[in-house]
């Protein structure tokens, strides 16, 4: 909404979640966590107007300014639906010539037998996701959406196939799902 020079987004803040600003560091504290993340707030301001509504916004705001206002907001109810319902993506591994067998230990996840390689590829699991492996499902979950979308770029990329024709060799670990935790 754009009024005399001012450009404003406002969103809902759900009951059960509290919402913060301190000097540019925003937290967002809810059932599930709490998510804190820092932006550049020295144009832009995000206000708490009456009741749960906030919004943000910026006077006389240039091209730029613009693009942000909507970033900021995305971010903030990004934040929002993770520590509210969380966020689940997930994976299928996929094989034709050698069986892949995928273990997900601490901070990391193993890829065997990948092409019939004999040494294992490994990448990292991205802060708090929990990475769950049954069969051919590779299921991660997390309240930060970019730490688990993160993790599922790390195990594709792990999987990324050298050396051989790709339209052939199709095999890797693949996202087949994205979403929230209750979406099915």
């Amino acid at each position: 909404m754009t009024i005399a020079g001012v450009m404003e987004r406002e969103f809902e803040v759900p009951e059960k979640v509290q919402l913060s600003i301190d000097n540019g560091r925003v937290s967002v504290k809810g059932p599930k966590g709490t998510l804190v993340r820092e932006f550049d707030l020295r144009k832009i301001k995000v206000v708490k107007e009456e009741g749960r509504k906030w919004s943000v916004m910026c006077e006389y705001p240039r091209i730029k300014d613009k693009a942000m206002i909507g970033t900021i907001e995305s971010h903030i109810l990004n934040m929002i639906h993770g520590v509210t319902t969380g966020y689940e993506y997930k994976m299928k591994i996929v094989y034709s010539h050698f069986p892949i067998k995928a273990t997900a230990k601490g901070a990391q996840v193993t890829i065997e037998n990948f092409l019939g390689e004999r040494h294992p590829r490994k990448t990292r699991i991205v802060g708090e996701t929990k990475v769950t492996i049954k069969g051919d499902e590779v299921t991660l979950q997390g309240i930060n959406i970019e730490e688990v979308g993160q993790t599922a770029a790390n195990i594709e990329q792990a999987c990324k196939i050298r050396r051989f024709d790709p339209r052939v060799f199709q095999d890797g670990i693949y996202i087949t799902h994205k979403g929230w935790r209750d979406e099915q």
